[in-house]
């Protein structure tokens, strides 16, 4: 890998880790659906006029039914019920859920015709990862608030779901366009809901800063970063964040918030990341030269399909993605 690569790759891992501690400050401040406003209104504010410069908008035109279905599952539902569990859970916690998102890509991918094959290792991984998600929720849901624990999982499934569609319906879109468009999409969806729940006084600086970072840094930064960060490594490499994400959770969570990490959050981890690891062997090694598109590993490689499952956002790189 390319120091440029190297870069990115540490940039994604810590960026793509920040926003569960975010989450967390602003809902102390705003309700979830101005906070999920804030996030998506700021970054198709910031990402609409460099899709029109490229053009990337037109051809979205024929696909907008999938796009719609896409935004649901990736943004819209997702970024509410993770902004509604942290009023609850913390954010350790919710960070080490959504790293079963491999996993959960892993067996959706093969119940819905995916052509990766699972191998005895892989079936392995699964039900090693599963008995950490198992032991993670035990451990800690029956203690705090089981409600929000099944919404976190909600958000690892619409994360695993949310590729899926790209991957099959939506390959051929220019990526910074459809993200854009779903950013915009959510945006409208949210402005009237965020209207009733509006907060009757000023948030503090710190919650307005929290809003600020998930907007800019985590949405509308953090997809340019990622572009080019597939552009640089292919997407095999790429999804290897993947696994990062989570301990930057769980680290700033306790730095930051003084959050505890306890023996069973951390067994519970090594096992989700183990079996991760071990699930998605076959696809990672599939994987397309760096530079490559999505698309085209897709069509080239065995186990391309699981491997654009595994990216944890939009795969489909434009050819210009690079700076």
């Amino acid at each position: 890998m390319s120091r440029r690569g190297w870069w990115l790759f540490a940039a994604m891992s810590l960026i793509w880790g920040v926003p569960y501690l975010l989450i967390k400050v602003a809902d102390g401040g705003v309700a979830p659906p101005v906070l999920v406003l804030a996030r998506v209104a700021i970054g198709a504010a910031l990402l609409l006029p460099l899709a029109i410069r490229r053009r990337e908008l037109a051809p979205l035109l024929p696909y907008w039914r999938w796009l719609v279905l896409f935004a649901l599952v990736e943004i819209i539902t997702p970024w509410l019920l993770l902004s509604e569990a942290e009023t609850r859970l913390s954010s350790s916690l919710s960070g080490l859920l959504i790293a079963s998102v491999p996993i959960l890509v892993a067996v959706i991918g093969r119940l819905t015709g995916g052509q990766d094959r699972l191998t005895p290792v892989r079936w392995a991984g699964l039900l090693i990862g599963l008995g950490g998600v198992g032991l993670l929720v035990a451990g800690n849901g029956t203690r705090g608030d089981a409600g929000s624990v099944a919404e976190v999982l909600g958000v690892a499934l619409c994360y695993s779901i949310g590729p899926l569609i790209a991957a099959r319906k939506l390959s051929e879109l220019p990526s910074l366009g459809m993200t854009a468009a779903c950013l915009a999409f959510a945006a409208v969806v949210y402005a009237p809901i965020a209207a009733v729940t509006w907060p009757q006084v000023r948030p503090s600086a710190t919650v307005l800063a929290s809003l600020a970072g998930l907007a800019v840094v985590c949405t509308a930064v953090a997809f340019v970063l990622f572009f080019a960060l597939i552009g640089e490594v292919g997407p095999a490499r790429a999804s290897v964040i993947t696994y990062v994400n989570p301990a930057v959770a769980v680290a700033l969570g306790i730095l930051a918030l003084g959050e505890r990490l306890t023996t069973t959050m951390a067994v519970a981890f090594v096992l989700i990341l183990g079996g991760s690891v071990l699930a998605t062997r076959t696809a990672r090694r599939a994987a397309a030269p760096a530079g490559d598109t999505a698309t085209s590993a897709a069509s080239d490689s065995e186990g391309a399909d699981a491997d654009r499952l595994l990216t944890p956002r939009y795969q489909n790189t434009p050819q210009d993605a690079r700076d």
